[in-house]
């Protein structure tokens, strides 16, 4: 939840880099650092109990987690931050756990 709402808190900058001709470059950048945080910071140890390899679990997630940024704010964040950090939680809770 605390991601959507820094990404909220700036949505110009985050809008501008995802509908610019350096998007590609941006989201492959933002791609490289969700995936950073998902290795340092998030708890996948459930995924991995059950035999899913950290490779593929981040692999699964990263991409996922930035295509529903692009989405919100392609869409114009269509749902305020605090919900839509909760349902995604809710996803990744049911992909982990």
């Amino acid at each position: 939840m605390i991601w959507f709402k820094y990404l909220e808190q700036n949505y110009s900058f985050f809008s501008a880099m995802l509908a610019s001709k350096g998007a590609p470059f941006f989201r492959s950048r933002f791609l490289e650092f969700i995936t950073e945080d998902i290795k340092n910071g998030w708890d996948i140890a459930e995924g991995k109990k059950r035999g899913i390899s950290e490779d593929v679990i981040i692999q699964f997630i990263a991409p996922a987690y930035v295509g529903i940024v692009e989405w919100w704010f392609t869409n114009g964040m269509p749902y305020p931050p605090d919900v839509i950090g909760k349902q995604v939680g809710m996803l990744l809770e049911s992909n982990l756990s």
